[in-house]
C-alpha cells in the first residue's frame, strides 16, 4: 500500500544512511513480516470490513508506522530516540453513521512501541498484532486495540499468501532509483472477534486487509497526493490500485495495482491498463476538502468495470497537535461486471492532498 507515505516521510537531509528500495530485493518470511530498521520508513496497516450477528456493518482501520530518526551519533540508553512509532485506530459504524477514531505517538524506547520478530508482535502501547505462526504462510495474526469508548480483538487468518506488489521486488513510485518500496499484502485474511462501541458488545466476523511496505525516499516533488483502493470481490479476487495525483492535476505514469486471483496467483497492473475515474464530491464540514467519493474503475485487459461508493461519507481523519496530513480512510461498497457476469464486493479507499498539502514527517511541525 501506497498509504500514508509522505505522513511519514522524515524531513532528513542524510537519508543516504538508510537503505533504498531497490530492484533485485530477496524476500524472506517470517522475517520480513517485521521491521526493517536499515530503511528509513515502514508500516503495517490492517482494514476491514465487519458484521455483527444481526447484520450491523462495521468497517476497522488500525495501522502502525515507523519512521526512523537521523542520529549523528549510536543511541547510548533506551530512552535516547532513533524510531518514532505513530498508530491510527478507526472504527466506522455504518448503521450508526458516526466515525471513531484515536490515535498515539511513541518513540520505541524500553518496550513502548515496535515490530520484533522473535516475539512475533508489532504494537504500540496496548494496541498490538500479535502472529501466532509467522512462519505459517496462513498462520493467525491477532488483532487488539482500546481507545477511549471503542475497542477491538480480531482474529484474522488469511485466506491466500501473502503477494508481493510491483516488479522485480519494488513497488516503483516515482522516477529514479530508490523512489520505490518493498510492498506485501495479504489481499483477504477471514476476520471473527468482538468490537465495542460505548457501552454495546458485538461479536463480528468479515473480511481483512492488511499491507506492510518499507522504503527510504519514494515520492517525487511533483507528485501531490494520490487515491487508494483494496477491493474484495465475491468472486473470491481482489484489486489493489493507486493513482499518483501530480500537482498539475494529471495521473502519474507510475500508479499501478495487483489483480490476485482466486488461486492466489498475482498480476502486476500498470498505470495504462487501469481507469480511475472519480466523482460525487463531498465537502469535509471540518477541512473544507472536498473529496471524490465515487469512483469509476475500468480495466479492459481483466474485462472488469466497477463503481466504487461509500455507505459513511464522514471518514476522514484529522490529525492532532499537526502531526501528518488530514486524509480520508473508509469502507467502501464494489458493484460492476466481470467477464463472468455481475460482481460485488466491499473494500477501503484513502485519499490524501485534498484538504491540505502534504507535510513531511511526523517530526515536522509547519503548516
Amino acid at each position: 500500500m501506497i498509504l500514508l507515505l509522505v505522513f511519514l516521510l522524515a524531513a532528513s537531509t542524510a537519508q543516504a544512511q538508510f537503505r533504498p528500495a531497490l530492484p533485485g530485493y530477496e524476500f524472506e518470511f517470517p522475517r520480513d513480516h517485521f521491521s526493517h530498521p536499515e530503511f528509513e520508513l515502514e508500516w503495517w496497516y490492517y482494514t476491514g470490513n465487519l458484521w455483527s450477528a444481526d447484520g450491523r456493518r462495521f468497517g476497522f482501520e488500525l495501522t502502525f508506522f515507523r519512521n526512523a530518526v537521523e542520529r549523528p551519533e549510536p543511541a547510548t540508553s533506551a530512552w535516547d530516540v532513533d524510531q518514532l512509532y505513530l498508530a491510527h485506530f478507526a472504527v466506522s459504524d455504518i448503521e450508526g453513521q458516526q466515525f471513531l477514531k484515536a490515535e498515539r505517538l511513541n518513540r520505541s524506547g524500553p518496550g513502548l512501541a515496535g515490530a520484533d520478530a522473535a516475539r512475533g508482535l508489532i504494537w504500540n502501547g496496548n494496541w498490538q498484532v500479535a502472529w501466532r505462526d509467522a512462519a505459517n504462510p496462513l498462520g493467525t495474526q491477532s488483532l487488539r486495540a482500546v481507545a477511549d469508548g471503542f475497542s477491538i480483538e480480531l482474529d484474522l487468518t488469511p485466506a491466500k499468501p501473502a503477494v508481493v506488489n510491483g516488479e522485480n521486488g519494488v513497488s516503483q513510485k516515482a522516477a529514479g532509483e530508490g523512489k520505490a518500496s518493498h510492498y506485501i499484502t495479504f489481499t483477504r485474511l477471514s476476520a471473527a472477534g468482538s468490537l465495542r462501541i460505548g457501552d454495546e458488545q458485538f461479536a463480528v466476523a468479515g473480511s481483512a486487509w492488511m499491507d506492510h511496505e518499507f522504503s527510504t525516499d519514494s515520492l517525487g516533488a511533483d507528485q501531490a497526493g494520490w487515491d487508494w483502493l483494496s477491493l474484495q470481490l465475491h468472486d473470491n479476487t481482489e484489486l489493489m490500485l493507486y493513482r499518483l495525483r501530480r500537482t498539475d492535476g494529471s495521473t502519474d505514469p507510475h500508479s499501478a495495482g495487483t489483480y490476485v486471483r482466486g488461486d492466489g496467483t498475482s498480476q502486476h497492473l500498470s498505470e495504462d491498463e487501469i481507469s480511475m475515474t472519480p466523482s460525487a464530491l463531498w465537502t469535509s464540514p471540518t477541512t473544507g476538502g472536498q473529496y471524490p467519493l465515487q469512483w469509476h474503475v475500468d480495466i479492459p485487459g481483466l474485462g472488469l468495470a466497477l463503481t466504487v461508493t461509500t455507505p459513511l461519507d464522514t471518514q476522514e481523519i484529522v490529525p492532532t497537535r499537526g502531526r501528518g496530513p488530514t486524509y480520508w480512510e473508509g469502507a467502501i461498497d464494489v458493484e460492476g461486471h466481470s467477464p463472468d457476469g455481475d460482481v460485488s464486493g466491499v473494500g477501503y479507499l484513502e485519499m490524501t492532498g485534498y484538504a491540505d498539502r502534504l507535510r513531511l514527517g511526523i517530526r515536522q511541525q509547519s503548516p
